[in-house]
């Protein structure tokens, strides 16, 4: 699923993000300015899927179903954005995206408080009301809950799952996480090692990774900051993706070495010369690409989508695929069900 070699498109997008942050762009995209104000336009709600801004207190949160579409199944979405950034467009293409993976999933965005106003534990918080909401007001059973989150998103999604098993409340089934920010102490071996060539967050320690206001005045180190620090005993299958350029690598690589040890199925894919979040070029680059057919496949796993002849999709949704893809698909299924009953990194 990771290529060995990066591809032209890649290259040239994160040499076209180096570029950026050597610009007068250079200090607000680092301090995150850009994030708290995103100037955006009217998202418009594609055809075939229904819309519903949910309001609770302090929190809001954006529910995207598939007309015609039930499949009791929903991907529960913590975006990322440093802890300061606001839901943004980008978010509701994941949705869309998200609900496609799954073959009619729903999909709850959570736009949870963000920092400096709302500093930890404020988005743990609302994330544990979000997730409760699927369970009490909605009726979806936990095993039918995927929670997905990239960056802090990433990071949230893992201290809501410790958070739910510290407090006795029965875990989904299973984590996405890509590039998750989980080490908010900023220790990992590869805030070294990729410090150079990190097109977003290298050559500076003037960033949001470095001067947190999500922290507060608590311990960086608590779990639920870092999940990092956290034990995972317990857990359900986890899909990990991170590019080898970031100084978020570890972030993940450590999470990762952490389920190995407490017999959790996981599958940890490092793509090659890949940037932070770079799963955000749906179609523009293959390794987005890939990491997105690599989502799909893990979602089928988790959720038991079947697959006919015909290309018909159990549970009412349609697809196509010419027989050398899907005797491809089946074989990829086999190998990441192997992976993740064997418990083995993939790096």
């Amino acid at each position: 699923m990771r290529r060995g070699k990066v591809s032209v498109r890649g290259n040239l997008v994160r040499d076209m993000m180096q570029n950026v942050m050597e610009t007068s762009l250079k200090q607000p995209i680092r301090t995150g300015e850009l994030r708290r104000n995103p100037v955006e336009p009217a998202w418009v709600c594609p055809a075939g899927y229904e819309y519903e801004i949910i309001e609770l207190e302090h929190l809001k949160m954006e529910y995207l179903r598939p007309v015609g579409v039930v499949t009791d199944r929903v991907i529960l979405q913590l975006h990322g954005g440093g802890y300061i950034g606001p839901m943004k467009n980008i978010y509701r293409r994941f949705a869309v995206r998200y609900s496609k993976r799954s073959y009619g999933g729903d999909v709850l965005t959570l736009d949870y408080r963000v920092a400096p106003e709302h500093p930890f534990p404020a988005a743990l918080e609302d994330a544990v009301a979000a997730y409760q909401w699927l369970l009490e007001e909605k009726g979806y059973r936990p095993e039918h809950i995927v929670v997905a989150g990239d960056s802090a998103g990433g990071g949230l999604g893992l201290a809501l799952g410790l958070y739910l098993k510290d407090h006795g409340i029965a875990l989904p089934g299973g984590f996405i996480t890509m590039s998750p920010w989980t080490d908010l102490t900023n220790s990992g071996e590869s805030y070294v090692s990729n410090y150079e060539i990190d097109p977003l967050f290298g050559n500076s320690t003037n960033n949001m990774l470095y001067n947190s206001d999500y922290i507060g005045g608590q311990d960086p180190g608590l779990p639920y900051i870092s999940p990092v620090f956290g034990e995972y005993e317990g857990f359900p299958p986890v899909l990990m993706q991170v590019g080898s350029y970031e100084v978020l690598l570890s972030d993940t690589l450590t999470v990762a070495d952490k389920l190995k040890k407490a017999g959790v199925k996981r599958r940890v894919s490092v793509y090659e010369g890949m940037f932070h979040v770079f799963q955000m070029g749906l179609d523009l680059i293959p390794e987005s690409r890939e990491a997105w057919d690599e989502v799909e496949l893990f979602l089928r796993i988790l959720f038991h989508i079947n697959v006919k002849p015909d290309g018909k999709v159990v549970r009412k949704v349609k697809t196509e695929h010419t027989k050398p893809a899907r005797d491809m698909v089946k074989l990829l299924i086999a190998m990441m069900k192997k992976e993740l009953d064997t418990s083995r990194r993939y790096q």
